[in-house]
């Protein structure tokens, strides 16, 4: 018996033929479709590339002008390695004092922001209404509308002197402080306030009122209520408020430069020494670095970074 074969007719004119989808866009296409994440890191590889070389470049350009010299008479950057800059802010009083008392001040403006957050997250989260809470949020986070400039032009001059809070003063036969480390702290506080009062009001509203009552039942007083019962599950948002208030506050020199009358911090030391001695500065600039790690280091071995 014959086998007719049949063959196959052409194709009509201005038809198109398929072929193989092997191209390599084709296999990059089917890559990323099938792999969300490697698609993400497309996405995101060119803007963190470039935020990668703007701070992690200037970071190393940072150090690596920190073990640099300058030349003593025509003040130019000798790139010599060398481990003067830092031998000298470790053996320098003056410089030693400028580095404790940064520290110092960013930590009194996290105990002031903390303290005043506590009392005021337990009032918006478990006492007031609906319509005070809202306002109260307004009230917090009312200083971040405004112009960094603008906050602490107006803590100048709410402390000069004959300024406001002189006048307020002034009946009872006082005087404001100043400008100076008490002026500094307290504009700094009011400065980053919020970084810690709202992570406190979150964690607040999430503490169950069973446990405020069973507190209340056994006896407990109010406030003892809270340092016992509150306060311990609190820990993971005032770490959380901390790293922004004490990072924050250790940077800042320009509230310095306008409240801090002569208080040196370690922001003003590298303004003042940009220009006559940048790798000086550079070596400076590094301390508040080094501080912030370890700070991030002792938080997450705390534990509570993992709790929040």
């Amino acid at each position: 018996m014959a086998v007719i074969q049949e063959t196959p007719s052409p194709p009509a004119p201005g038809a198109s033929q398929a072929h193989p989808r092997n191209s390599p866009g084709d296999r990059l296409s089917r890559m990323l479709y099938a792999r969300p994440k490697a698609r993400l890191a497309g996405l995101l590889l060119l803007p963190l590339g470039w935020l990668g070389v703007l701070y992690i470049g200037s970071l190393i350009l940072l150090f690596i002008t920190a073990f640099w010299t300058t030349d003593s008479f025509t003040s130019k950057v000798i790139p010599a390695f060398t481990l003067e800059n830092f031998i000298e802010i470790i053996t320098v009083p003056a410089y030693q004092q400028t580095a404790l008392r940064t520290i110092g001040i960013a930590l009194a403006v996290t105990v002031l922001c903390a303290a005043l957050a506590l009392p005021l997250g337990l009032y918006m989260a478990k006492v007031a209404s609906p319509r005070m809470r809202a306002a109260l949020a307004i009230g917090i986070t009312l200083p971040l509308w405004a112009g960094y400039l603008v906050k602490v032009f107006s803590w100048r001059i709410t402390f000069s002197s004959g300024g406001p809070l002189d006048w307020l003063l002034a009946p009872l036969g006082m005087t404001g402080p100043g400008y100076g480390t008490a002026a500094l702290i307290v504009t700094l506080a009011y400065l980053w306030f919020p970084y810690m009062a709202v992570p406190v009001y979150n964690a607040f509203r999430q503490i169950p009122d069973s446990l405020f009552d069973a507190s209340a039942d056994l006896g407990a007083k109010a406030w003892s209520t809270v340092w016992t019962v509150a306060v311990p599950l609190l820990k993971p948002a005032f770490v959380a408020g901390s790293i922004f208030t004490f990072s924050l506050s250790l940077g800042d020199y320009i509230a310095a430069q306008f409240v801090g009358g002569k208080t040196q911090v370690i922001g003003t030391v590298i303004a003042s020494n940009i220009n006559l001695n940048p790798p000086l500065a550079a070596a400076f600039g590094t301390v508040p670095i080094i501080v912030v790690v370890l700070y991030l280091f002792l938080a997450r071995k705390s534990g509570a970074l993992k709790q929040l």
